[in-house]
């Protein structure tokens, strides 16, 4: 045998160099992969939310009750963005997710500052996601010795001397123990189902490619959209399966609540399936090989985790990877979840998550189905 030559390596360096330049797509998530990772993690990941949505229900219109929501405002954390008319309506805001924090200012607030009677506010947090509230739950307890002390002078002076004119009660609602699993386990099933089905249809399609089974399957009187439902049947129960052991575990083992809300969670969880599964299908459709599909299917993992609020808190992204992260179907799902499962949302509370997995499996199975057809001519 010969020793190592320079240049035979040289040569099939060269030549490995030009393949990898043809395989235009593996070649570019080569360069993609780097820089989006290095740009969610360094721009969008924030594990110290503010400027949090805020309802308030203020029953008395006095200084004092404009002066605590003054204190609110300038910490940071909190952004009053709806006052409600009754407390229904405030629960609504909060149940619903259009309010992270639900603040009450009882009608005699002023009155018990004054005669030193015990005064309280009501902060009521969406404590779902521990994470997303507990810096802002930490920073309330300056409010009561900061939000009155431009108030407390002259005959009030000696208020502001004792003990905090008034006591901040803080209610953590839908996870009041603060536990972690009780809200990553229900958003598991989101990044189960994608992981498993998109990256199943997807390498099942393109197998059949490489091996040449599918020119037989094209070349009968099949249509396009047949084939499609034919592939992805089965797939849909596997989806079903994995949902129903996944929900199992999660009672049994992690004792998370089942709050309800099981017509709107079933049709989240079909929706969601049939999405993923159109997404494999579409992605199947670009890729030329099973490692393109995988690679895909990695890429569109990658920002399904971290856009989506599955690990960071939603609302600590900044506003352009909030845009990106609407448009990720796991977002939604993710939602519809845990509104059903710890909050017990019911199928109206849920409509607009539910429209938002609609529109993507039409928009998602329209594009596959273009695909699939200019695939066969």
């Amino acid at each position: 045998m010969s020793g190592l030559s320079g240049a035979r390596v040289l040569a099939v360096l060269i030549k490995e160099f030009k393949q990898l330049t043809r395989d235009r797509l593996t070649y570019a998530m080569m360069l993609a992969m780097p820089v989006v990772q290095l740009l969610l993690f360094g721009y969008a990941i924030n594990t110290e939310p503010r400027h949090l949505p805020t309802a308030v229900l203020v029953q008395e219109d006095s200084v004092f009750a404009r002066s605590v929501l003054t204190g609110l405002k300038n910490s940071d954390y909190f952004d009053l963005v709806a006052q409600a008319r009754s407390p229904q309506e405030l629960d609504a805001m909060i149940r619903q997710g259009e309010a992270q924090f639900a603040i009450t200012i009882p009608g005699d607030f002023t009155r018990r500052v004054v005669r030193g009677d015990g005064a309280q506010i009501l902060v009521e947090a969406d404590a779902a996601d521990p994470s997303a509230t507990g810096a802002a739950v930490a920073a309330l307890a300056a409010l009561p010795r900061e939000a009155l002390a431009h108030d407390l002078k002259r005959a009030l002076a000696p208020l502001a001397r004792g003990a905090p004119p008034f006591e901040v009660v803080i209610h953590r609602r839908f996870n009041p123990e603060s536990i972690t699993a009780y809200n990553i386990v229900p958003g598991l099933l989101g990044v189960i189902l994608s992981m498993t089905l998109v990256m199943m249809t997807a390498l099942s399609v393109t197998r059949e490619i490489e091996r040449g089974t599918m020119e037989s399957l094209l070349a009968t009187p099949v249509e396009p959209l047949e084939v499609m439902v034919g592939k992805l049947a089965p797939y849909v129960l596997v989806g079903l399966v994995q949902t129903a052991l996944i929900l199992i575990l999660a009672a049994t083992l992690f004792d998370v609540p089942m709050g309800g809300g099981w017509l709107g969670l079933s049709a989240g969880v079909g929706l969601f399936i049939v999405g993923s599964l159109a997404l494999g299908f579409l992605i199947s459709t670009v890729a030329r090989s099973q490692l393109q599909a995988m690679q895909m299917s990695i890429f569109y993992m990658l920002p399904s985790i971290l856009l989506s609020g599955f690990m960071f808190p939603f609302r600590g992204m900044p506003d352009w990877a909030q845009a990106l992260g609407q448009v990720i179907p796991v977002t939604h799902f993710l939602r519809v979840v845990r509104g059903a499962l710890l909050k017990g949302q019911a199928f109206p509370d849920m409509w607009r998550e539910l429209a938002a997995l609609l529109a993507f499996v039409l928009v998602v199975t329209a594009l596959a189905m273009a695909r699939y057809h200019r695939t066969l001519d």
